[in-house]
């Protein structure tokens, strides 16, 4: 028999909402687009023919609307796999928690999430405005250390390879993910493919510098060098790793699709980035 999950570890709003998203369980659809800029929630929903819900808290803001017949949520999480904490969890309470009873339904749904979401390339080959789907996300960040977490053949393969390329740096405990391959095929399929890495900050864990001093100042370069069998890192940013394996532990189906605005190699920042990230947009709903 489910047990019952207690009010501290399952918070639900006075309304009945969810504590961070404010939402209802039936206030979104099975696909859920998510982005990191909450302006960008609107960017999406514009293309819907009808909304038929708008609710914000915070960072957290959901359209849910329809595009022709299929219904769609787009929610946007904020900056950072501390944020795809709070917004998968809750997700997944949304549908497949009873709010009633705070016990797990013994019948559970499995959504569909999709990430459109900004990026710079690390390899010379991928130029700006490229239109890329995650295959795997490795993951810089501290967040699996807390869940649990089972891998498969080539995952394990080629975090092996990962954590030797980087093994002269201390405190570095990577993990990996990969795409959910039916997301992938379809949304992806015309896109090109790679892997992308989650760092846990913008600056330095992005070997960036500005005035604070960079303790790993050729993490481009190492980044760009790693090689395992046929695979290479492609690109950095900062929620994919988080995406995948919370989808994966929670058992959803999650894909990232980054709209590359930088060309970290060539030193560039896109002149248009609304474009590219338009691009994105029309490249994803085109396939839903």
């Amino acid at each position: 028999m489910a047990q019952e999950i207690s009010a501290a570890d399952l918070i639900i709003n006075p309304d009945g909402s969810i504590y961070h998203l404010n939402l209802l369980p039936g206030d979104i659809a099975e696909t859920i687009i998510t982005v990191g800029d909450p302006d960008r929630v609107s960017e999406i929903s514009r293309y819907f023919d009808s909304i038929e819900l708008k609710k914000g808290k915070r960072e957290f803001i959901t359209h849910t609307g329809y595009l022709g017949k299929k219904r769609l949520t787009v929610v946007s999480t904020g900056i950072g796999t501390d944020n795809i904490d709070i917004v998968f969890n809750e997700l997944d309470a949304l549908v497949n928690i009873d709010f009633q009873s705070r016990k797990v339904k013994e019948k559970l749904s499995s959504l569909k999430l999709i990430r459109i979401g900004t990026s710079g390339a690390i390899q010379a080959d991928i130029p700006m405005g490229t239109i890329l789907a995650s295959s795997f996300g490795i993951g810089m960040d501290a967040l699996m250390n807390y869940y649990i977490h089972e891998l498969s053949g080539d995952e394990h393969s080629l975090l092996d390879g990962i954590k030797t390329h980087f093994s002269h740096y201390k405190g570095i405990n990577p993990y990996i993910t990969a795409a959910d391959k039916e997301l992938l095929n379809t949304i992806g399929g015309q896109m090109q493919q790679g892997i992308t890495l989650t760092a846990p900050g913008f600056y330095a864990p992005q070997g960036r510098q500005v005035r604070a001093k960079n303790a790993v100042p050729d993490l481009i370069s190492q980044l760009q060098s790693f090689r395992h069998n046929q695979y290479r890192i492609t690109n950095l940013e900062m929620e994919t790793a988080g995406i995948y394996a919370l989808a994966r532990v929670l058992g959803h189906k999650a894909l990232s699709v980054n709209a590359i605005l930088a060309s970290r190699v060539n030193f560039q920042f896109s002149p248009d980035p609304q474009k590219v990230v338009n691009k994105a947009i029309k490249m994803v709903l085109d396939q839903l």
